[in-house]
């Protein structure tokens, strides 16, 4: 059947069945008897069926008005029902929430947010994965992706959580022995450690100084997909990195690594990103206001 009955005319059919009058039904409704009549008419029509025995003072249902009847209760009942379950949707955080984010920063960052969310929430069921690649966020199904630095897929909603830079750094051993660089040019002679990690151009560094962002090529005998690894390899002093403080800043301030050309960095927010607005969705609002509060407390 492709012309499906409109829900009103279902509900105003139930109406019209309980009352057995246009009249009483149209006072009820706030309409008039004619639209009553009209609207009933229409119902007939799509349906391709009559419902009702009318007289001049009353009107009962037929048998196929019965049946209609039962079901349009049973498919108001169930629309109501919808309703109810979205509204409970976007104001309580229920269900599965799927997240993704970059492995460093998922095992060392949001592992342990989302474990302290999970407490306060436990009708939230948390699938968090990590990935060294971009992800689709639409295409794969999640709610929410994490980012650190990085251009977002467009359509997507991005707030951002808290500030973050990407910093150059190396092992003491390394400065001692190949030198502190003393421009930004002078990085192309060093061994620099590249990671492929999501969002990160391989070998291409862009970096924001004293004047405007400059982007320099850089390479060495060591690379990897791998962040962790990468910063391992550094504090080894294989050579220099570029990671972000959240990643580095322990083993800067205990001195196992030291800025390289402090004056220059990268700029990698901390982002949520998400394709439907926080005002739809109960369990996101719930996760992103927890983490801006969270790495708002977090050094």
């Amino acid at each position: 059947m492709n012309n499906l009955p409109p829900l009103e005319d279902l509900h105003l059919f139930c109406t019209v069945a309980r009352n057995r009058s246009f009249i009483v039904t149209a006072k009820e409704l706030g309409v008039s008897p004619a639209y009553v009549s009209k609207r009933i008419a229409l119902l007939e029509g799509a349906l391709q069926v009559r419902l009702l025995h009318r007289t001049t003072r009353h009107v009962g249902l037929n048998e196929e008005g019965e049946t209609v009847l039962r079901w349009a209760q049973r498919i108001l009942e169930d629309a109501e029902q919808m309703t109810e379950a979205i509204s409970t949707t976007k104001m309580t955080p229920r269900g599965l929430l799927r997240i993704s984010t970059s492995e460093g920063f998922g095992r060392k960052c949001i592992g342990p947010a989302l474990s302290r969310l999970a407490l306060s929430h436990p009708s939230l069921h948390i699938q968090l994965e990590l990935f060294t690649r971009p992800v689709d966020l639409i295409a794969e199904g999640f709610d929410l992706d994490l980012t650190v630095g990085g251009e977002p897929q467009p359509n997507l909603i991005v707030k951002r959580i808290k500030g973050n830079a990407r910093v150059l750094c190396a092992a003491p051993a390394y400065v001692a022995k190949r030198g502190m660089p003393a421009g930004i040019d002078d990085l192309e002679k060093h061994d620099c450690i590249v990671v492929r990690e999501r969002d990160q151009s391989f070998g291409i560094w862009k970096l924001g100084g004293p004047g405007d962002v400059e982007t320099v090529r850089v390479s060495g005998p060591l690379s990897c997909s791998n962040g962790e690894i990468a910063t391992q390899w550094a504090l080894d002093g294989h050579g220099i990195i570029l990671r972000s403080t959240w990643d580095v800043g322990e083993k800067l301030s205990e001195g196992s690594l030291v800025r390289v050309l402090p004056e220059y960095q990268q700029d990698a927010p901390i982002s949520a990103v998400y394709p439907i607005r926080l005002t739809e969705s109960a369990k996101v609002r719930v996760c992103v206001e927890f983490l801006q509060h969270w790495f708002g407390t977090v050094p």
